[in-house]
């Protein structure tokens, strides 16, 4: 076995036109989009909302309290000056605030257009007053239960602290260099294409003389899935290397993620390859012309060209996303470096694992079933 793998693994990196495309095409291709995008801007914090709040005349205990909720969030979330409102209004038009809170009898919030800022903003005057309304109701109805009701609040307040507001700003044009790792991974479909051809008898000469050793079938494809996958892994890191540290690319920080994804990747794109190549009735240019279509066809889904689509086929056929390999992909590094969802990236990676073990299968029942009149 040691024997075979040692000399598959010579005969394979000696291909350079092949390692070229597996290799040396992403890395180019994610150096243009680095010229075109830049890092993306990927990992600052969110930026605190300038906000402006009008206090209306008049002291209520409506008006103390919102003042002091705005008071409390001010510096993590929201940046709060107090004006006039003639000010508050041209600070507003001007973009130099995102929104007008008024604290008054009654908390209400103005903005100038739509946006996840707004939308932010109101969000958490909607927070203010379910919980305003809910203290109401609990003074009203029982009033035992206030000092537990305020603790429950206060436990909430800390919690949302410490796991929403720490996120990531995210750029659109990073979906593209994540489609390129997931389209580097499924290149090395091109390794696995060629490698089954030179095991057929009536393709390659290496073929024949293969078909002719009792080396039991199954023992040859685990032997050229093996070592194929060592070499796609290590070319898929490879670039994965340059995306983070050349590019400046952040892909969450979680390198047993990256490594468990990437393994993924190559495995799955080997076993593509088998498949392909291991129909034996197509030449190798028709099985390579596959091997292409393959790839750029689900990079292209997975927002390799268009960085919007993978989101596009989301909202209309979802059922899309899941089994195309690039977009699974994809769709781990987003988990890993901007969602933060484990069972989501779990998800996706137990798909990648069944779709290989699908494909080595089908590809054993094949080439396990080729025979020749004569060699």
């Amino acid at each position: 076995m040691l024997h075979l793998m040692k000399y598959q693994f010579l005969q394979i990196v000696r291909e350079w036109s092949t390692m070229f495309w597996a290799l040396f095409f992403p890395i180019i291709l994610g150096g243009f989009f680095y010229i075109s995008f830049g890092s993306g801007n990927m990992g600052e914090d969110m930026e605190v909302l300038k906000t402006a709040v009008v206090e209306e005349e008049g002291e209520t205990l409506e008006k103390t309290v919102f003042l002091s909720f705005l008071e409390e969030l001010d510096g993590d979330m929201i940046e709060i000056e107090v004006m006039e409102e003639e000010e508050a209004l041209r600070a507003l038009n001007a973009d130099e605030a995102e929104g007008i809170f008024y604290a008054g009898r009654e908390p209400g919030l103005t903005v100038a257009k739509s946006g996840m800022e707004q939308s932010i903003l109101k969000t958490l005057l909607d927070t203010y007053q379910k919980n305003a309304e809910m203290i109401k109701t609990v003074v009203k109805e029982h009033p035992e239960k206030i000092e537990a009701a305020a603790l429950a609040l206060e436990d909430w307040k800390e919690t949302t602290e410490e796991l929403s507001v720490g996120g990531r700003t995210l750029d659109p044009n990073i979906s593209y260099f994540f489609a390129l790792i997931a389209y580097a991974a499924l290149s090395g479909m091109y390794l696995g294409i060629k490698e089954c051809c030179q095991s057929q008898a009536n393709l390659s000469a290496l073929g024949a003389r293969k078909s002719i050793t009792p080396t039991h079938k199954l023992k040859l494809i685990l032997n050229s899935f093996l070592i194929l996958t060592a070499i796609q892994f290590f070319n898929v890191m490879v670039l994965t290397g340059i995306v983070q540290f050349v590019f400046h690319i952040d892909l969450g920080g979680n390198a047993g993620g990256i490594l468990l994804i990437n393994l993924l990747g190559s495995m799955i794109s080997i076993s593509l390859g088998i498949l392909i190549g291991s129909i034996s009735k197509l030449s190798l240019g028709m099985k390579m012309g596959f091997g292409a279509l393959f790839t750029l066809f689900p990079g292209f889904l997975a927002g390799l060209m268009f960085g919007n689509m993978k989101n596009l086929i989301e909202q209309h056929c979802p059922v899309i996303n899941r089994i195309n390999p690039a977009a699974v992909l994809s769709d781990s590094y987003y988990c890993m470096a901007v969602y933060n969802d484990t069972a989501r990236m779990n998800r996706n990676l137990l798909i990648l694992a069944a779709m290989c073990v699908l494909c080595m299968l089908i590809s054993f029942l094949v080439i396990r079933r080729e025979r020749y009149d004569s060699i």
